[in-house]
C-alpha cells in the first residue's frame, strides 16, 4: 500500500490533470468488485486476479484494450504466460503486474544434519528425503521435526494432477479434481501425510502457515512463494535456507503461478486517463519500485533482469518456474 501510493503520488506530479482516488477492500475483494460492477459504481481501474478473469471477460464488464497499447509499451517484454491469462482470443483485458510461483524451500542445517549435499531431483527422491528429515528423538511417536510441510489447498497441488493428465475442470466446465488422473497427483500428499507420516500441516505443529512452520524448524522442506522470502528474513533470521525447483512429478516439470492484473472497467467515465495510469504502474519503472521489496517477482521479463531476479540463487528457481508453471485458472466456473 505505501509503494503503490508513492507511485500513485509520482504518477498524479507527471500528469497534474488527473485525480487518483486510491481506495482499498480488505474483505470478499471479487465479491464487492462484482457487486458494484453489477450497480454501476466500480472503480475505473481494478485488480483482476487470474482466476476470476475468465468470468469477467466473458461477461463483458471489462475495456478491451488492445487498441490503447502502443509499440513502445513493449507487451513482448511480458512473460506470455501471464498475459495469455488476460486474454479471450486475441482481446487483452488486462495487463498482470506481478506474479509468484512456487519452489521448494530446504533447510541447509537439516540437510547437512541429514548428510544430504543436493536438493531432490524428483519426487520419489524427495519422499526418501522427508523420511531422512523426519526426527523422533524420544521414539515415542511425538515427532520432533517433519521432513515436509503441505498446505492442503488446490491453488497449490494443481501442478500435481497436471503431471498425471488430471485437471481442475472437465471440457464443460464442471468440477473434474476428483478424477483418476487428478487423485493420482493428490494421492502424492495424502500418502507423505498419512502413510510415511513424514509431513505436517502448519495445525499439527502449532504454526499459523507453512512459512512459520518452516521458519521456526518444525519442518525441514516447504513449498512456498517469494511472499515468504522477506518474512523468513526479517522473522527467523537464523534460520538459514535455499530454495530450489519443486523436484519433477512423473517425469514433468511443475510449479503453480499466481498473477493479478489492471483491468479497465467498461462503463468508465475516465478510460484514457485509467489507460495512462495502468502504463504509469506497469512501465518499467514502475515495476521496478513495485518489485523490488521481493515480495513478487515483476511480470516484464527486462524488470525481472534490470532487478537481477534471476541470478539471485533464492529468486532464480522461482523465475525460471514461469516458463512451465500451472497458472491458477480454470474457466469461468473455477471461483464457484
Amino acid at each position: 500500500g505505501k509503494l503503490l501510493n508513492q507511485l500513485i503520488q509520482k504518477f498524479e506530479a507527471e500528469h497534474p490533470n488527473i485525480d487518483v482516488r486510491f481506495e482499498v477492500i480488505n474483505s470478499q475483494y471479487p465479491d464487492v468488485i462484482r457487486t458494484r460492477l453489477i450497480g454501476g459504481v466500480a472503480p475505473d481501474v481494478f485488480y483482476l486476479d487470474a482466476y476470476e478473469a475468465p468470468l469477467f471477460m466473458k461477461s463483458g464488464v471489462l475495456e478491451p484494450l488492445n487498441s490503447y497499447i502502443k509499440p513502445e509499451f513493449n507487451l513482448n517484454d511480458f512473460e506470455p504466460r501471464l498475459l495469455n491469462a488476460f486474454k479471450q482470443g486475441e482481446t487483452l483485458y488486462g495487463i498482470p503486474k506481478d506474479f509468484s510461483t512456487l519452489g521448494l524451500f530446504y533447510n541447509k542445517a537439516a540437510f547437512k544434519q541429514a548428510g544430504l549435499t543436493r536438493p531432490p531431483q524428483t519426487w520419489e527422491e524427495l519422499r526418501q528425503y522427508a523420511k531422512k528429515l523426519t526426527i523422533d528423538t524420544n521414539k515415542d511417536g511425538k515427532i520432533d521435526r517433519f521432513g515436509m510441510g503441505f498446505l492442503p489447498e488446490l491453488p497449490r497441488q494443481v501442478f500435481m494432477m497436471k503431471a498425471f493428465g488430471g485437471s481442475l475442470v472437465d471440457r464443460n466446465n464442471n468440477a473434474a479434481f476428483a478424477a483418476p488422473e487428478s487423485l493420482k497427483g493428490l494421492q502424492l500428499v495424502v500418502d507423505q501425510y498419512r502413510r510415511d507420516r513424514t509431513a505436517a500441516l502448519p495445525s499439527d505443529v502449532g504454526a499459523n502457515s507453512n512459512t512459520d512452520a518452516f521458519g521456526q524448524g518444525s519442518v525441514a522442506m516447504a513449498i512456498d512463494g517469494a511472499w515468504a522470502i522477506p518474512h523468513l528474513k526479517e522473522t527467523f533470521p537464523k534460520t538459514e535456507f535455499a530454495i530450489a525447483p519443486i523436484p519433477s512429478i512423473n517425469g514433468r516439470p511443475g510449479t503453480m503461478a499466481y498473477t493479478v492484473a489492471y483491468a479497465i472497467n467498461r462503463e468508465s467515465k475516465h478510460k484514457e486517463a485509467a489507460w495512462k495510469l495502468i502504463q504509469f504502474l506497469t512501465s518499467a519503472n514502475g515495476m521496478k519500485t513495485w518489485a523490488n521489496q521481493g515480495v513478487a517477482l515483476p511480470s516484464r521479463r527486462s524488470v525481472l533482469e534490470a532487478l537481477r531476479y534471476d541470478r539471485n540463487p533464492l529468486y532464480a528457481p522461482l523465475a525460471n518456474g514461469a516458463k512451465y508453471a500451472t497458472i491458477w485458472q480454470a474457466g469461468e466456473t473455477l471461483p464457484t
